[in-house]
């Protein structure tokens, strides 16, 4: 296990003082980084979309003082290996196995794409006994955007990563509502200008966006995978938590309305004023202290 001094840490690790990193081995041999703050019971906090470890770490210190975060990059990021061609939401099942083994948790939090993994989990996993889950971009009744992933993907295969970027951002109503006002050359070039900026300023430690672009792809392949699931979610025997924003997009509240209909012991917290990006580091937007004081009530 390596310890992290904080002058590696990025800005948005600034009010971290220190934490571990360390790995598991998944079950096709994978490596599987994380890193480690805080003491008391074990919590693994699984990232989303466009985002790595270092995308929660704020909220990962916020709740130090009484539990042991872990906060696993997925594959394709930071300390963990590579993608392969025959991946699937039983991989990511597999990868999170392998570190509630290794961690002893029984408790878990997963962002966007990363609560659509701990809701498979928690219906083979029964380590699991407490999940929160945050906004899981669910298939329900075509309710998901999914039309701009061709492009996409043609985008990230032609090296034209502040497209794709772009397309991403539009088609998931990610970014603010000017964005739908302003023309898709000019999004290009202020997001080429943006990748530029963060590249300049990133760390040996950071994971930058031009480094995630090509990751989202596996993102949309999870809710494709689990089209049609939200009837075997009923088997979900852990006490899960719905957590959501008051100013994400219908979709993920479509998604978070048809969970809290059939999860036999669910309970759903609604963040005033916040959006999909809520738990993140402030520096994505995000109010980790808001977050942190309700998966502390709820863990507790």
């Amino acid at each position: 296990m390596n310890t992290i001094a904080p002058e590696d840490q990025t800005q948005a690790d600034a009010a971290v003082e220190r934490y571990s990193t360390g790995s598991v081995v998944s079950k096709d041999g994978t490596i599987i980084g994380y890193r480690q703050v805080g003491h008391g019971p074990a919590v693994i906090l699984l990232h989303g979309a466009m985002e790595s470890a270092q995308s929660h770490m704020q909220v990962a210190q916020a709740l130090a003082d009484r539990f042991t975060i872990y906060l696993p990059d997925r594959r394709g990021r930071g300390l963990s290996g590579p993608y392969h061609e025959d991946h699937s939401i039983e991989t990511d099942v597999q990868d999170m196995a392998a570190l509630l083994a290794k961690t002893g948790a029984h408790d878990v939090m997963g962002v966007s794409s990363g609560a659509i993994i701990w809701l498979q989990a928690a219906l083979t996993l029964p380590a699991i006994r407490k999940a929160v889950i945050f906004e899981p971009p669910l298939p329900i009744n075509g309710s998901l955007p999914t039309a701009f992933m061709h492009r996409y993907d043609t985008e990230i295969e032609q090296g034209e990563v502040a497209a794709a970027l772009v397309s991403a951002m539009k088609g998931t109503q990610m970014g603010p509502p000017i964005f739908n006002v302003i023309p898709r050359t000019l999004l290009e070039r202020l997001t080429t200008a943006m990748m530029a900026s963060e590249e300049k300023k990133a760390g040996s430690q950071d994971v930058t966006m031009r480094m995630l672009a090509p990751t989202l792809h596996y993102d949309f392949q999870l809710a494709t995978e689990v089209e049609g699931a939200l009837e075997r979610f009923k088997g979900i025997r852990a006490e899960v938590l719905l957590l959501g924003g008051s100013k994400s997009p219908a979709y993920l509240k479509a998604g978070l309305d048809a969970l809290e209909k059939v999860l036999p012991h669910v309970t759903r917290v609604e963040l005033p004023g916040l959006g999909h990006g809520a738990t993140g580091n402030t520096d994505r937007g995000g109010r980790p202290e808001r977050a942190a004081q309700v998966l502390r009530q709820f863990f507790s």
